[in-house]
Order: C-alpha cells, then sequence, then structure tokens
C-alpha cells in the first residue's frame, strides 16, 4: 500500500492549505531583468536571462542540453546581492528550479524538485530533490561555499504564513524533520518528513523538504537575521494537477535542544 492510500480521512490535500501560504511572503524582484545569469554548476551550466518580472529565457549546457524562452520565474531579494530564483518551465511540466545566488559572492545554491510516480518512489516521497553547488560565472567566487550543516539540528521555529497559516517546524536531525499546524486548515495535523539543510552564509539557510503522505516538496530560505522565510512548493492538487505555489512567512526561534558529545541525532 502506499503512504498515499494509507493516509487519514481527514488529511488535507496540498491546494486545501496552500491557498494564502504567501500572504507574508517578501515582494517579486525584477531586478536581475536585463541580465544574464551564467551558472558553472558540477554536471551542468544554466544560462538564466530575466526578461521582465515574470518571463525568464534559459538554456542549459551540458546535462540534459535543454533551453526554453518566455517561461515563468519569480525572483525575490532575501537578503543584501541575494535573491531566491523560482523557475517552472515548459518543456519540463513535472519539475521546478529554485536558484539562490548571491550577486556579489558568486555563489550558488539549485535546488531542483520533480514530481515522480507512486511505483517509482517505492515508500518514498513523490517529489524527490536535487542539489547543485556552484558558482556565477563573470568573476571570482568570495565568501563560504554553500554546504550541508548540521546547525539546525535541534532547533525549533515558529512560521506564519499568514493570519490562517502558522506551523510549529522542529528540525530533529539531518534528515529529518517534524512540522504541526498550530493555526490553519491543517490544525491539529503534524507529520515527520525527510529534509535537507544547506548553510548558505552567516544566518541564511536552505530548508527543504519532502512529504510522505501526499506528493508534495518545498524549498525555504531562512534570513534568521530578518525573520523572514521565502520559498515555494512543489506538488500535486486533489484533482491531480501540477501546482506550483509560493510561499512565505515571518519566523522566529521558539527553543533549541543541546544534544551531549556522546550521543545525538544522526
Amino acid at each position: 500500500m502506499s503512504n498515499e492510500a494509507s493516509r487519514p480521512a481527514d488529511w488535507k490535500n496540498y491546494d486545501e492549505f496552500a491557498a494564502g501560504i504567501a500572504t507574508n511572503r517578501l515582494p517579486a524582484s525584477d531586478a536581475l531583468a536585463g541580465q544574464t545569469l551564467t551558472l558553472a554548476l558540477p554536471d551542468f551550466k544554466l544560462t538564466l536571462q530575466p526578461r521582465s518580472q515574470h518571463a525568464i529565457d534559459w538554456s542549459e549546457q551540458g546535462g540534459r542540453g535543454a533551453r526554453g524562452q518566455g517561461d515563468w520565474y519569480e525572483a525575490v531579494q532575501v537578503a543584501p546581492d541575494t535573491f531566491f530564483i523560482d523557475i517552472t518551465q515548459v518543456s519540463r511540466p513535472t519539475e521546478a528550479l529554485s536558484v539562490v545566488l548571491n550577486t556579489r559572492t558568486r555563489r550558488v545554491l539549485v535546488i531542483r524538485c520533480r514530481i515522480i510516480g507512486a511505483e517509482e518512489a517505492a515508500g518514498q516521497p513523490r517529489v524527490p530533490q536535487d542539489f547543485w553547488v556552484g558558482t556565477l560565472e563573470g568573476g571570482t567566487a568570495s565568501g563560504p561555499v554553500p554546504q550541508p550543516t548540521r546547525d539546525l539540528v535541534g532547533l525549533r521555529t515558529w512560521q506564519t504564513y499568514s493570519p490562517k497559516h502558522v506551523y510549529e517546524h522542529t528540525y530533529l536531525s539531518a534528515e529529518r524533520y517534524c512540522w504541526q499546524c498550530l493555526v490553519g486548515v491543517q490544525r491539529g495535523h503534524g507529520d515527520v518528513d525527510l529534509a535537507s539543510y544547506y548553510k548558505f552564509d552567516d544566518d541564511q539557510y536552505i530548508f527543504t523538504f519532502r512529504e510522505f503522505l501526499i506528493p508534495v516538496a518545498s524549498v525555504f530560505f531562512f534570513n534568521f537575521a530578518s525573520g523572514r522565510s521565502t520559498g515555494k512548493f512543489l506538488g500535486v492538487t486533489g484533482a491531480g494537477e501540477v501546482a506550483n505555489n509560493a510561499a512565505g512567512a515571518f519566523m522566529r526561534k521558539a527553543s533549541q535542544t543541546f544534544y551531549p558529545p556522546e550521543f545525538g541525532p544522526v
């Protein structure tokens, strides 16, 4: 039996809780429009050419070697010189790309979310994620290299996406996190799902998760200096349609668990 088939009868579909979850999101920016951004990644080179606030041309050299024109994107300035870019590609309707880049340090992290069938998932989440650390061409990269981190393990935060969307997160280990809904249509619901964490810079982290019970995954940029979380969800709605939704929250640290040196989570 698949995870989705065994979920509780009152469990909400992705679209039932996503409505309004971008209320507290930072605004989109057109600051990158007219620029050419070439990202050097381990397996391929990705060139982004934002036309306007929401239209982008792109090309991929190496990897799958594709290109697209006039696809949708959104860029949000999440910290000084730092942008969270989300891209959907008409030629790849079951995928979405999220790019975090700093135009000053030229550091880049790219995350791909892709929806797969239940048979291929084989009991794992149906929206796996791929991660590539790279640089922005055209100058010398500086500052810390984005990398997996354990900094968030043991931390508990409150995420207020809107007056009707408040969630509590507990980052249990390097591989899993726990959530529960405090305010909203999912109130009383909670679960433990797969998670990944990258440190991008001081007080800046990328947090992603992949749910078991419904086909949805998310990517978020945490800026603890400003107390803002900016991200997106990619998933399948109750009607079986692919949806890529923006999200964003006011974020507060609630507590921290400290583990003794002789034991701790993975």
